[in-house]
């Protein structure tokens, strides 16, 4: 429990340390937001498909792989088609500061569920690197995540330890939900494969829906590919070391 609280701690935390540069840079150039968000994905699917959906079969099967990955996809896509999403470089001009930071942050909140549900049921799991693996995975996407809010809280006419504050408040429901994902898993230990399954499509889902064509509507299709594969190695890297 310890641990599964302090992994969902320091990946929930990852949102404050991408919203940090916003302290001492105020824009972060298209080439290099690209390259980062790829990076991110690399990590990601990595993640899923060499730790989740293997650790999944081996604990629940392959039908439950199916039927969680399927779970996490649906949710993550109802989600999606509910909340609003942040859209920095095409609203430049907010003066509402107070309600559309709110609206941002519920907006995060909601998205952050499933991340900490992730992570809660990674650290139930037998397999012991899985959780820190899983961290380490939504982590980084957590950062360039920080970053973009803390560029429209800026734009929003917010003060920057203003906006680096309201990061972290987002990352606190990452540390309920892996609370609940961890004692659900605890407790009803059928359920783990399913858990990490839906880990899985979650991920999945935001790196072919968000990450990958993020990271290719500039022009800089190329350098985000090879971060793409940098990332990729990053985390086969991080799990041999865990494992």
């Amino acid at each position: 429990m310890v641990n599964a609280l302090l992994g969902s701690f320091l990946s929930a935390m990852a949102t404050v340390l991408g919203a940090v540069p916003i302290l001492f840079v105020r824009r972060l150039s298209e080439r290099w937001k690209d390259i980062l968000v790829a990076f991110t994905a690399g990590i990601m699917v990595s993640a899923s498909a060499f730790g989740l959906m293997p650790q999944a079969i081996e604990e629940s099967g392959i039908i439950a792989l199916s039927l969680g990955l399927i779970t996490g996809v649906l949710l993550l896509d109802l989600i999606e088609h509910n909340i609003p999403h942040i859209d920095v470089e095409n609203k430049p001009g907010f003066t509402n500061m107070d309600s559309k930071a709110l609206l941002v942050m519920i907006a995060l909140f909601i998205h952050n569920i499933p991340e900490g549900l992730s992570t809660g049921f990674s650290y139930a799991s037998e397999e012991a690197s899985l959780g820190p693996m899983v961290a380490i995975a939504i982590g980084a996407q957590n950062m360039p995540e920080g970053l973009i809010l803390a560029v429209f809280l800026m734009n929003s006419q917010a003060s920057r330890a203003k906006a680096v504050g309201m990061a972290a408040l987002t990352g606190l429901m990452e540390m309920v939900s892996a609370v609940v994902g961890y004692f659900t898993a605890s407790y009803l230990h059928n359920v783990v494969g399913y858990g990490l399954a839906f880990a899985a499509g979650a991920m999945l889902f935001i790196v072919y829906k968000e990450l990958i064509p993020e990271s290719h509507g500039h022009g800089y299709e190329r350098p985000s590919t090879y971060s793409f594969i940098a990332g990729l190695l990053a985390m086969l890297y991080i799990t041999q070391f865990f494992g």
